[in-house]
């Protein structure tokens, strides 16, 4: 082979390697963030809703709470016991606290639980109790809404537990029937998951883990509700 040949062959073949890929980036950059087979997300007005969240990490943090009213987003699973004379009555249980079930938070108080207690919330050396009022009620309640363990080990759940606005105006866009089936605590067909989990609460157990597409057994109190769910709308609704 002659010694022009030897020289330009890789050259061409070098030439041609190049151009492939500069037309390859002028392509792209003709499309910026197109990417194919990749369907785009659609997102509901509940994906957008804004929920406000406070992420405490002192007992101070907590504090801010007083004086406000709260709502129940945990709902059926945290108990609740009488707060009198500055006390924690915790052989009085009074049941779990209903899904959306406002609370107007008087005080944020340490307290110690007893051993024989279960409250959902780890004890720790101290819990933090949120003392609250129900709505045309003066007598005093308290839940727990965290826990502290010696000098520097705190842990907060308030985000989990309460809405800082009223439900009714994050969700203004569910309709005025589905609403009133929420605070009649009460699932209808139709409503999604969220919507119940607002109206029965968020005990429950699930037979997968695609929201929407799924059956789920929500423990009620000791009542057991089983909502099968296609397309995020509840299709069957079962009493046990």
């Amino acid at each position: 082979m002659s010694n022009w040949k030897k020289i330009l062959i890789p050259f061409v073949v070098t030439f041609a390697i190049g151009a492939i890929y500069l037309l390859n980036v002028w392509h792209h950059r003709q499309q910026p963030g197109v990417q194919q087979n990749q369907p785009q997300q659609q997102l509901s007005a509940d994906d957008v809703a804004v929920v406000r969240m406070e992420f405490p990490s002192h007992f101070d943090d907590l504090k801010d709470m007083e004086g406000k009213s709260v709502w129940m987003k945990n709902g059926n699973s945290m108990p609740y016991y009488p707060y009198a004379g500055g006390r924690v009555e915790w052989t009085k249980p009074q049941g779990p606290i209903p899904p959306a079930q406002k609370l107007d938070v008087k005080k944020i108080v340490k307290a110690v639980a007893p051993a024989p207690v279960h409250d959902n919330i780890e004890h720790g050396d101290h819990q933090a109790m949120v003392v609250f009022s129900l709505p045309g009620s003066d007598a005093l309640y308290a839940t727990p809404a965290g826990f502290m363990d010696g000098p520097v080990e705190e842990h907060y759940f308030s985000d989990l537990l309460f809405y800082f606005d009223d439900p009714h105006t994050i969700y203004d866009n569910w309709p005025k029937d589905v609403w009133a089936a929420i605070d009649a605590h009460q699932v209808r067909p139709g409503m999604s998951e969220l919507q119940t989990r607002m109206a029965i609460g968020m005990k429950a157990t699930y037979d997968a883990q695609t929201e929407g597409d799924r059956t789920v057994d929500y423990d009620v109190n000791g009542k057991h509700i089983k909502v099968a769910y296609q397309k995020n709308k509840a299709t069957s609704i079962q009493q046990q």
